[in-house]
């Protein structure tokens, strides 16, 4: 059996929670409501206690006003109807008279044409007499009269009860406590108004931010090339007030998110281009492989056949065998290379391949151009080095293969004849090696990727120059595995290669 408080539990929708304005509004109003209502009750207390002590106080006079006993020597008390026709007549003001020779008697005075004297009922003197005839200023209901500021008195043997209504007292505050609240009311409306418009003012940049927000993750941002265009509006994005700093620390995040996806579609175009490429190198040898090897195959079964008819037929299929086995390896060495080269690159990506230890950067170029010389002779050589030998922290194997691969790669796209110069120098804490030579130049619309793998001016991929695209990529990795730079400056007829590594002081003479 179902409960039905557990079923309705279940079946209640959630309320609706109030936005971020509707709660500072209430907040600020429903403060300010406390206060000024803290206050109207303050003020109105105040003003009931001043109007009751200036009640009291009148009330005093007028009783010591009062002419209870007729002249004469005998002074005989007068009743209280005739105390108020001799005496000070105030509109509602009340008086009972106990005489121990005339008894009780009590009258009040109305307001009708003219200020008249009544008397009391027995209602009326009764009420009077159990409420406030033994304590001090108090209020009395007085039927048919309405509430009294009621104080006894003694005269002689007589006494008695004087009271003054409390209407005026009750009007007066009335009128106070409904102007303080009209006030209230209208201060709480003019606030909330007030209030309203600064909030939404203020929260305006939050808004543009979480609509900004709310349009960026509509975008479909998993795949392809996408492109943040949404930024929040820059006057709602000040950094000098605390939600502006939001809106411009959400467009500082749009702005590296949209980097983030622009590098990440780069990568995969790169990725695409890496594999097309890679997949082209490796189908050539692959290809040359499979050839050689069917042409081998084929040299084997001709040479079987041909033992017995002709040794001529048989020294020729040999020596084609040879050949292609010789391909067949050319081939697998040009594999091997590419592949390594790849491991390599993919390594120095993670960080390892690298033995550091202090090189000697100037003897290093010594030796690479005395190679470089001896692999080029139709080129024309020269090294500039200082005195001092420049020293840094790296991997010296490595670093010889940088500038192996600059010197090969002037000597390869270069025409003969072209002078090549190496310059090895320690500058502001660096050290500086600079590959130039005066050849034609780089194609201005190829610098940019000069540094990519398997980039290669010749988009036809053609194999004059015997490169796999890999060695300036190597290089650069290399470089930037020692926390150094490479760039590259060339207009026709002077192209300049600078490396910059940290340089390490060489050891002081012992």
């Amino acid at each position: 059996m179902n409960d039905p408080v557990s079923e309705r539990t279940r079946t209640r929708t959630p309320r609706r929670p109030w936005s971020l304005q509707a709660r500072l509004m209430a907040t600020v109003i429903g403060i300010v409501a406390l206060i000024l209502v803290g206050s109207a009750v303050a003020i109105g207390a105040g003003v009931g206690d001043a109007l009751s002590k200036s009640l009291n106080a009148n009330l005093e006079a007028t009783t010591r006003q009062l002419q209870l006993f007729e002249p004469g020597p005998l002074q005989n008390v007068r009743r209280a109807d005739e105390a108020l026709s001799q005496g000070p007549q105030t509109d509602g003001y009340l008086l009972l008279v106990d005489s121990p020779f005339d008894g009780v008697s009590g009258a009040v005075i109305v307001a009708d044409d003219d200020l008249e004297v009544a008397p009391l009922t027995s209602t009326q003197i009764h009420a009077l007499r159990a409420e406030a005839a033994t304590r001090g200023f108090s209020t009395v209901r007085v039927p048919g009269l309405g509430s009294y500021r009621v104080t006894p008195f003694t005269a002689g043997t007589v006494t008695g009860i004087a009271g003054l209504p409390l209407s005026e007292l009750e009007s007066t505050l009335a009128e106070i406590l409904t102007t303080i609240l009209l006030v209230t009311i209208g201060g709480l409306l003019l606030l909330a108004v007030a209030v309203a418009l600064v909030i939404r003012r203020s929260l305006a940049p939050l808004r543009a931010v979480a609509d900004t927000a709310t349009r960026v993750a509509a975008l479909p941002l998993a795949e392809g090339d996408v492109t943040i265009a949404e930024r929040v509006p820059a006057e709602e994005a000040d950094d000098r007030t605390e939600i502006g700093r939001v809106g411009a620390a959400l467009n500082t995040l749009l702005d590296h998110v949209g980097s983030s996806l622009t590098a990440r579609q780069r990568n995969e175009e790169r990725m695409r281009a890496f594999v097309a490429d890679a997949s082209h190198e490796l189908r050539t040898p692959l290809a040359s492989i499979r050839g050689y090897s069917e042409l081998s195959l084929r040299g084997i079964r001709q040479s079987r056949e041909a033992t017995g008819e002709s040794r001529a037929l048989a020294e020729a299929a040999a020596q084609n065998t040879e050949q292609a086995l010789e391909r067949i390896q050319a081939q697998s060495l040009r594999m091997t290379t590419l592949v390594e080269d790849l491991l390599l690159l993919a390594r120095l990506d993670e960080g390892k391949e690298l033995v550091y230890g202090a090189v000697d950067l100037t003897r290093l170029a010594v030796e690479s151009v005395a190679d470089a010389r001896a692999a080029g002779p139709d080129h024309e050589w020269a090294l500039e080095v200082d005195d001092a030998p420049v020293v840094v922290a790296g991997d010296a194997a490595r670093l010889h293969q940088v500038t192996a691969n600059l010197l090969a790669n002037a000597r390869v796209h270069t025409p003969a004849g072209t002078h090549v110069t190496t310059t090895v120098t320690a500058s502001g804490g660096s050290a500086v090696l600079r590959v130039h030579d005066d050849g034609p130049g780089i194609d201005p619309a190829f610098a940019g990727g000069l540094f990519e793998r398997f980039a290669r001016a010749d988009a036809s991929r053609a194999r004059q120059t015997g490169g796999t695209g890999l060695g300036l990529s190597i290089a650069k990795a290399i470089v930037d595995a020692h926390h150094g730079t490479i760039t590259v400056q060339s207009v026709p007829g002077s192209t300049t290669f600078e490396v910059r590594l940290p340089a390490r002081p060489a050891d002081p003479p012992a």
